[in-house]
């Protein structure tokens, strides 16, 4: 693999790049999959009328990581990759830091929403990092290597939430958050050399900006990725936001629930594996569009079985987890792809396109995904349906995608 800037630039050994990227990226997964053995607690604190709205929790945090990609890529083009990364995480420490003494709802989703603005520097600031040396394949293969070692954060989440909630309550999960953050940032700052070198800079003017959301928004092969990439996330999110309530309401497995969960993770994370091995020779778009059409499938008989009731008692639970380890292998299979897929044709503005895609997706995802889990009624019936369709619209939208 051979860098594609035109002038040099320092990189780390590539256990350690993906290593560090992944560490990254887990800022995300770590704030949403933490929280989901505190949401009971949180919701009998601050909204024991309506404990639903505790899924919000998780939804305000993705919303405002939405709205900040849209501006974590424009200023990592112009100050460069480390210091925006770095200026992200600085906001996220000091909104964990408030949520830490949120003693409403409201108060606490404001903390999770400037928390999610400020996860949006690593996150998406790391896909233009990526995108300054590797391309294409190349990029996806990567990006797969990242998410294969990232998917044990989601699995071990739960289970470090859980221990941290019972020594300290809900309140010092968001304690746990600052420690993963300075984390980061130390590795980043100590051992990655800028990638974005200032003669390639692009400065932050308001023509310059429109010129380049123009390109991004007008180039049909990026939009078109950036909408299935909506509807992944959107299906995803809106599983996670009821995860917590289906397995220990719905299938009665509470209690158990990290261990679940993580098995869970480590199951999906053959997606990642698979599709870091097969990419280079079967291409992105095809491995996605396959994984849709399976989505699609898998859903539509989930569906079936949960209206007619037609799965005998013992096997509710093994066939819905069976279901739902399925939909997390799927992002596994296709979030690295699509990513790739949109900014393969952007590395002149790679902070600004990536911004613009995520942002997009991110934004619309939430919509989607909030009321999926408010809609929760004690079965998955909800989320079943909303999987289905979701799929089944990636996968017509995937035959237009070209590699």
């Amino acid at each position: 693999m051979s860098p594609i800037d035109h002038s040099p630039v320092r990189r780390l050994p590539l256990p350690e790049f993906i290593g560090m990227l992944a560490f990254l990226f887990a800022t995300l997964a770590f704030s949403i999959d933490a929280m989901l053995p505190a949401l009971p607690e949180i919701a009998q604190a601050l909204t024991p009328d309506n404990v639903n709205r505790a899924q919000l929790i998780l939804t305000s945090f993705v919303g405002g990581m939405g709205v900040g990609t849209l501006i974590a890529g424009p200023l990592s083009d112009a100050m460069g990759r480390k210091r925006t990364i770095t200026l992200g995480f600085a906001i996220y420490i000091a909104a964990a830091i408030a949520a830490m003494f949120a003693n409403s709802l409201e108060f606490l989703l404001i903390a999770r929403f400037v928390q999610g603005l400020g996860a949006a520097g690593p996150r998406i600031v790391g896909l233009a990092l990526v995108r300054d040396l590797y391309a294409g394949r190349e990029m996806a293969r990567i990006t797969s290597f990242v998410m294969m070692i990232f998917i044990l954060v989601p699995a071990m989440a739960p289970s470090v939430g859980a221990v941290i909630i019972d020594a300290f309550g809900w309140h010092g999960v968001f304690a746990a958050f600052v420690l993963f953050a300075l984390g980061g940032a130390t590795w980043l700052n100590l051992r990655q050399a800028e990638t974005l070198p200032p003669e390639r800079r692009r400065p932050l003017r308001i023509a310059t900006l429109r010129a380049a959301a123009i390109e991004v928004l007008s180039d049909r092969q990026v939009m078109l990725a950036t909408i299935v990439m909506t509807l992944g996330y959107a299906q995803m999110f809106g599983l996670l936001s009821s995860a917590q309530q289906l397995f220990g309401e719905a299938y009665g497995r509470g209690d158990e629930f990290p261990l679940w969960f993580a098995a869970m993770a480590l199951l999906s994370g053959i997606g990642t594996i698979f599709n870091a091995t097969f990419v280079i020779r079967f291409g992105m778009r095809r491995i996605a569009k396959a994984a849709y059409i399976m989505q699609t499938c898998v859903s539509a008989v989930m569906l079936i079985l949960l209206l007619t009731d037609a799965v005998p008692a013992p096997l509710r639970f093994p066939v819905f987890f069976f279901w739902v380890t399925s939909v997390f292998f799927m992002a596994g299979v296709t979030f690295g792809n699509l990513n790739a897929l949109a900014l393969q044709t952007m590395g002149h503005i790679a902070g600004m396109a990536a911004s613009i895609v995520s942002a997009v997706a991110t934004i619309l995802s939430v919509l989607i995904a909030a009321p999926i889990g408010l809609f929760y009624n004690g079965t998955a019936i909800p989320a079943a349906t909303a999987t289905l369709i979701c799929s089944a619209l990636a996968w017509r939208l995937m035959r237009r995608l070209s590699d």
